[in-house]
């Protein structure tokens, strides 16, 4: 079966990020997720606009851009100029006063467009946006930090989202608390790729390799 694994690089060690880069890729990453975080659509600082522009330019992998922002169509090209044609960009719907027009700059500029969806964000909600983006990355913690507890009641969310996907065109990820649990429960149901965090990637005391082996070996 086959599923994607993203890491997310809020996690790495910025001490040495080009090896963090490059070890991860020859481990068999499958991109990499980058969290954009404003200090005000959520309580926290990510990763800015230079370490985004840096991994783009080491890395051979994509890149998954997650804006935890306000108003992403106020700065969506400054993102989009450092991307590569099949990037992915992800957006909040709530951030946003028109997101479709936010969508559209993605699509134009040749990236994969996305929704992220927050534990609070019903289907219902975004239902008009799942026949715009390809992918929706939902998350199953409330967004802003790393190593928060798994929401349950995501799992709902996912099932109902995996009765629409065929119909309307997208893939669903999932973000936030990914432990080999979830990614052997939810993985043979159709959720197409996992962002991976502090719970089952890094600070681990094993090499990237032998980790994104054992976590692919789960579901075969």
């Amino acid at each position: 079966m086959r599923f994607e694994l993203t890491a997310s690089m809020m996690c790495a060690n910025y001490g040495n990020l080009e090896q963090e880069v490059k070890e991860l890729e020859e481990g068999g990453i499958d991109s990499f997720h980058i969290d954009i975080m404003d200090g005000r659509y959520v309580p926290n600082f990510a990763m800015s606009l230079n370490d985004m522009r840096y991994i783009s330019s080491t890395a051979k992998k994509p890149l998954d851009v997650h804006l935890m922002i306000e108003h992403p169509n106020n700065h969506i090209k400054l993102f989009l100029n450092y991307l590569r044609k099949g990037d992915t960009v992800y957006i909040h719907p709530e951030a946003e006063y028109h997101p479709s027009a936010t969508l559209q700059s993605i699509i134009d500029a040749g990236m994969i467009p996305g929704i992220a969806v927050n534990p609070g964000t019903s289907v219902e909600m975004i239902m008009e946006m799942l026949r715009i983006v390809k992918k929706v990355l939902v998350m199953s913690v409330n967004p802003g930090n790393a190593g928060q507890m798994y929401l349950p009641y995501v799992g709902k969310k996912i099932t109902k989202l995996l009765s629409l996907k065929e119909d309307m065109d997208f893939e669903i990820y999932w973000d936030g608390a990914c432990s080999a649990d979830k990614i052997l429960e939810f993985a043979p149901k159709g959720v197409a790729g996992f962002v991976l965090g502090t719970t089952l990637l890094f600070d681990r005391d094993k090499p990237y390799q032998e980790i994104l082996q054992n976590i692919r070996e789960l579901c075969f």
